[in-house]
């Protein structure tokens, strides 16, 4: 791991060295220096933050610096030397060579539970040797995609999947053991699926704790292996899921069934079920968040007379009166008709947009009756006057008055 260089000595000083890494004073007693890391542990530590890469670092780094700092002698070399000490170079006499290269996740863990697992139920908490053992044991995830209709994520639905997978051997019940047998603490680790390696340094004897290779870090060997699943614990299967899909769900979302994954080995926890949402857009609306827009073509005597038309929903049609002189870009609103707000309750709008319809092709009629019109008609609005209306017309639909 690397850390922030403190310089030369009396630890460089400055912001970046140790004491600045846990927020602490340099004349901090021992128990403040304690309590500030337990603080920035509970906050960084990797069980909290379910693989965040920079929240780990950061729990490394501040392992590392407390374990330097809490130990009298190492905190003395420290002060004096600066980070030089812990490289085992410079005013330290140049000792040993040993630097904190080494310096992985597994020490940090080890050493959090070295100082902190016993109290106040903190191994509980974080879940310990056995939680560790557990999830080295944890089944895979299966990613499904789930495809939906518009009128689905309107009403919410359930959906039936149908898996390929693993599941638990009928024969060992999971166990990978022959039925009869039981599988048997290993030899190499002594059952807690770690091993520990211990290395002399210049400030002491470091421990670092790896899973244990014979058995993977399970703590137990399966000596009789069952016939069916030849020791695994699971066999291939088909099963079908039921997803329930609520209403209101958007395209790319998902949904996480927790438990319903891979089942892990020999009775390992199973991983989770990831439901992929792809949703099938309808042609007639436009989708903004819950809310919908239709556009609604009208002809000229409909717009300028007025009228009443049937207007499509997620929910089956519905009747749309038109004012007299309506123009293109008028919006109606029609409340709750458009898509459930997901998890808040309600639902959005749907906002019919007009658009007057100009035929291309007239009959001789048709032209004629125009014609007439043409004379009769009077000028048109200005630009201004116009606008005006309309945006009015806007603010009104989207609730704006």
């Amino acid at each position: 791991m690397s850390r922030k260089s403190g310089g030369g000595g009396g630890g460089g000083g400055g912001g970046g060295d140790l004491y600045g890494v846990l927020g602490v004073p340099r004349d901090a007693p021992e128990a403040d220096i304690k309590k500030a890391y337990r603080k920035l542990a509970m906050q960084y530590h990797p069980d909290r933050n379910h693989g965040d890469k920079a929240a780990e670092e950061k729990f490394k780094e501040i392992t590392e610096a407390y374990d330097v700092l809490r130990n009298q002698e190492q905190r003395a070399a420290y002060d004096r030397y600066g980070e030089a000490a812990l490289r085992g170079g410079g005013g330290a006499g140049g000792a040993g060579g040993f630097g904190f290269s080494h310096f992985d996740i597994s020490d940090a863990l080890n050493i959090f539970m070295r100082d902190f697992g016993g109290l106040g139920g903190f191994d509980a908490f974080f879940g310990g040797g056995e939680r560790a053992r557990r999830d080295r044991r944890r089944g895979p995830d299966l990613k499904v995609a789930l495809r939906l209709t518009f009128a689905e994520v309107a009403t919410g639905t359930t959906k039936s999947v149908r898996l390929r997978t693993l599941d638990v051997c009928p024969t060992c019940k999971g166990s990978g053991a022959t039925p009869g047998t039981r599988a048997s603490a290993c030899a190499t680790c002594g059952g807690s699926g770690e091993v520990r390696r211990h290395a002399q340094s210049m400030f002491g004897q470091f421990v670092s704790v790896s899973p244990c290779p014979t058995c993977a870090g399970e703590g137990t060997v399966v000596v009789d292996p069952c016939a069916t699943c030849r020791g695994d614990g699971r066999v291939k299967a088909e099963k079908t899921v039921q997803i329930d899909v609520p209403a209101g769900v958007a395209d790319h979302h998902y949904l996480n069934l927790r438990g319903q994954g891979v089942p892990g080995p020999r009775n390992g926890p199973p991983g989770d079920l990831v439901a992929v949402l792809e949703i099938k857009e309808d042609p007639r609306f436009e989708r903004r968040g819950e809310d919908l827009i239709y556009d609604l073509p009208v002809s000229f005597s409909q717009a300028a007379l007025g009228t009443e038309v049937e207007i499509p929903t997620p929910y089956g049609p519905t009747m749309l009166k038109l004012q007299r002189g309506s123009q293109t870009g008028t919006v109606y609103r029609l409340r709750g008709k458009g898509l459930p707000r997901l998890g808040e309750g309600g639902h959005g709008d749907l906002h019919v947009r007009i658009h007057v319809w100009t035929p291309t092709d007239l009959t001789s009629e048709q032209e004629r009756l125009l014609r007439e019109l043409q004379q009769v008609e009077g000028a048109a609005p200005s630009a201004e006057t116009a606008g005006k209306k309309f945006w009015q017309q806007i603010r009104e639909a989207f609730g704006a008055e």
